[in-house]
């Protein structure tokens, strides 16, 4: 049985992992040092994150549709991302049998590795009881800077138009 019954689920849960990052005063400059924009593009359900990590700007993290142009294309199962931030998931294997692809500068993605395990505490995904979203800075639903994460359903097929 999947972790997330639709892409809100992907988005309330992981969305709100990456949002509590970019508000975090120790991990969010870090985490800037890879400077790149990373997409994470999930299946079952399909759903896609991006994240803007440059050294100099801002965060942000844009939930579906996005104009930002991600440099590190990570592509996987949500469920895979779900054990992933669980602590579960050894990146070397899940590369190697195909569970995780990656595409964009190796060295880039090898920075990000590292990066991740003092997030693995903070996962509040649906395996743990989850937590609704709250509001916070860095936030983007489908491009454009929110307070507060919302589901937009009747706006993702005209998000792409404005």
């Amino acid at each position: 049985m999947p972790y997330f019954n639709d892409e809100q689920e992907v988005y309330r849960y992981l969305g709100q992992l990456f949002l509590d990052l970019l508000a975090d005063e120790e991990l969010a400059p870090q985490f800037r040092t890879a400077n790149t924009v990373v997409q994470y593009r999930y299946h079952k359900p399909d759903s896609q994150i991006t994240v803007k990590l440059l050294e100099d700007e801002e965060g942000q993290v844009d939930l579906g549709q996005t104009l930002l142009e991600p440099e590190v294309i990570m592509t996987m199962d949500a469920d895979t991302a779900h054990r992933f931030w669980l602590g579960k998931v050894n990146v070397t294997m899940a590369l190697a049998r195909g569970q995780i692809k990656a595409k964009g500068p190796v060295a880039k993605i090898l920075k990000l590795v590292p990066l991740v395990k003092p997030v693995f505490p903070r996962y509040q995904g649906p395996a743990r009881g989850g937590r609704a979203p709250r509001s916070g800075r860095g936030l983007a639903v489908l491009g454009r800077p929110a307070t507060a994460w919302t589901p937009a359903p009747d706006e993702r097929a005209t998000a792409g138009s404005r």
